[in-house]
């Protein structure tokens, strides 16, 4: 999936197709996030703290599953 960088002392990248979020941290890892709406990935790349809003709005809430 073809992410963009974003500024962000967590996150390096996020991406978005047909409902999965795809997040790629600092650390190296990679997961995806499934069934998650468009507006709530468009609230992510528009928030001033992308960790927190990643934290009250994705994880949690969504399933996911690590791909890298």
């Amino acid at each position: 999936m073809e992410r963009v960088a974003v500024r962000s002392s967590n996150v390096r990248s996020v991406g978005y197709s047909g409902g999965i979020l795809e997040v790629e941290f600092h650390s190296g890892g990679v997961y995806q996030y499934h069934g998650v709406p468009e507006h709530v990935y468009a609230g992510l790349v528009a928030a001033h703290s992308k960790g927190t809003y990643l934290d009250r709005m994705v994880k949690g809430v969504y399933g996911y599953s690590r791909v890298g």
